[in-house]
């Protein structure tokens, strides 16, 4: 998927990925086209935060692991386990293994970085509930600086007819090139929580957001009656959109 991705320009600037997290049949390929920016090499990170929602296990605010590290069938990822307690002993996080033991969010973006980054980077994995927006935003706050990426996990609509999805699609895609968080409902993105609190932090930073990718389920291995939405953006230090403060969205499908 990643060798099939468009190519990417300005890697370097990529302070932020926004990727799909659903199974690599549906959204992978999606997923790929935001890792390519990371695929040359240049400016890689030693720290990722990976900002997942809570599917399964509610969680108040955000949530690190006690865990140390995470393994994949590619090989173990160490927890960055001083930028957890950091931010736990700030009162911004909880720390327990309970919402991450289940959870796929984090989870399936953590092959993805192992193929482009190779070894020698930490892992900072955060659950992040429904009520967890601005602690997202003020974790990153405390966090992201020189040498850190961060990953947020998240599909878009949900279980709409094709016709419906796009619509949507299209419109919560223009609110996210946009940093438009107040037009970002819960049912416009599974991981509205975490896709808002980045955003919010990302207009605090004037950041830019480009559209990579747009597609549904349906035009991958899904049912065009029932399909889930996806989408890929990356999030740039440096100007690549028009003036005013916005990035590109691509035209889709």
């Amino acid at each position: 998927m990643l060798a099939e991705a468009p190519p990417a320009a300005g890697a370097a600037g990529a302070a932020a990925l926004i990727a799909p997290h659903a199974g690599y049949r549906y959204s992978g390929r999606v997923a790929a086209s935001a890792y390519a920016h990371l695929a040359d090499g240049r400016g890689r990170p030693r720290r990722v935060v990976v900002l997942g929602p809570a599917h399964f296990v509610p969680v108040p605010t955000v949530a690190v692991p006690a865990v140390t590290a995470f393994v994949t069938p590619l090989g173990t990822v160490p927890v960055d386990t001083r930028m957890c307690d950091r931010i736990v002993d700030l009162g911004l996080a909880r720390r327990t293994d309970e919402p991450h033991m289940p959870e796929h969010s984090i989870e399936v973006q953590i092959p993805f970085l192992q193929r482009t980054l190779g070894v020698g980077w930490e892992l900072v994995p955060i659950v992040v509930g429904a009520a967890g927006e601005q602690a997202v935003a003020n974790v990153l706050d405390v966090l992201v600086g020189e040498g850190m990426l961060v990953v947020c996990s998240t599909d878009l609509s949900h279980y709409l007819t094709l016709e419906q999805a796009r619509a949507r699609d299209l419109r919560t895609a223009a609110a996210i090139v946009a940093r438009d968080v107040e037009a970002i409902g819960l049912r416009d993105a599974c991981g509205a929580a975490p896709l808002r609190g980045l955003l919010r932090w990302a207009g605090q930073q004037e950041l830019v957001v480009d559209q990579l990718d747009l597609r549904t389920s349906a035009d991958t291995a899904g049912d065009p009656a029932r399909v889930v939405g996806y989408g890929a953006f990356v999030v740039r230090r440096c100007r690549s959109g028009p003036p005013g403060g916005r990035g590109t969205a691509l035209p889709s499908w």
